[in-house]
């Protein structure tokens, strides 16, 4: 038998991680270049990612961009493959969260959170679908949340986008896993990132969101390396269209 651990092996991996300013995004750049993946980190803020790519080193590059204007896909695209080429490896975790109670939704707010969260998810994955074809491999990874099957307050634009990935997800599977590209997501439960600083500020609220999980704790940053490395690496050969809940057992009770 060969040694397991080759099957997470990403040596010679080239990845793509958007929204990796900050957050998930930034510690799925790291682990997939600890992992032996050369990382494009890709997401607005310019600093943010200069200081990720200096942390990581010569296997990291960035892309400052705003991958909610549509218009600019494709050259966005070629930026990504230029430092390393192609990716063969995608990750989308860009998103915002405008927390508007469903009465003070706006048309603008509602179209910036579609825009991010759910469009530029297909579009960018679109555009780099058929470098991964022609190689016979690829790995998409999505992120969906608690908020793709069920419904938090202040959340209506927001959710409506994690459902949305859901199926985002399903589909691209159907449509490009029969050229060797996967697509799966993760469901994060409670991390403290900038989208839930306003979670973990009201501690009450944290620790009764610790209580909800069966594990009886909120996520660290560390727990999403694992399934980070597993959806996208050799080792999930076999899986595609499937949102994997890390939420320590949130959505179990």
């Amino acid at each position: 038998m060969d040694d397991p651990r080759a099957l997470f092996d990403l040596t010679g991996r080239v990845a793509c991680v958007t929204g990796a300013s900050s957050g998930l995004g930034r510690q799925a750049a790291k682990v997939l270049a600890a992992a032996g993946a050369r990382v494009v980190a890709v997401a607005r803020r310019h600093d943010a990612l200069a200081g990720l790519v200096a942390e990581i080193g010569n296997s990291a590059a960035m892309v400052a961009a705003d991958i909610a204007d549509r218009d600019q896909i494709e050259a966005v695209a070629q930026d990504i493959s230029d430092p390393f080429g192609p990716p063969d490896i995608l990750i989308h975790a860009a998103g915002i969260n405008t927390r508007e109670a469903a009465d003070d939704v706006t048309g603008q707010g509602w179209d910036a959170t579609l825009a991010l969260n759910l469009s530029a998810p297909f579009f960018l994955s679109q555009a780099l679908v058929p470098a991964m074809k022609d190689k016979g491999w690829g790995r998409i990874v999505t992120f969906a949340s608690l908020q793709t099957t069920r419904a938090f307050p202040g959340g209506i634009a927001y959710g409506a986008t994690k459902a949305g990935i859901g199926q985002l997800t399903r589909a691209m599977a159907e449509a490009w896993s029969p050229h060797g590209i996967t697509a799966n997501a993760i469901g994060p439960g409670f991390f403290p990132t900038e989208l839930t600083q306003a979670v973990f500020d009201d501690a009450k609220r944290a620790e009764r969101n610790a209580a909800q999980t069966c594990i009886g704790r909120n996520g660290r940053m560390e727990d999403i390396n694992g399934p980070i490395l597993f959806l996208c690496s050799k080792a999930s050969d076999y899986v595609a269209g499937q949102v994997l809940m890390v939420d320590g057992g949130f959505t179990a009770k």
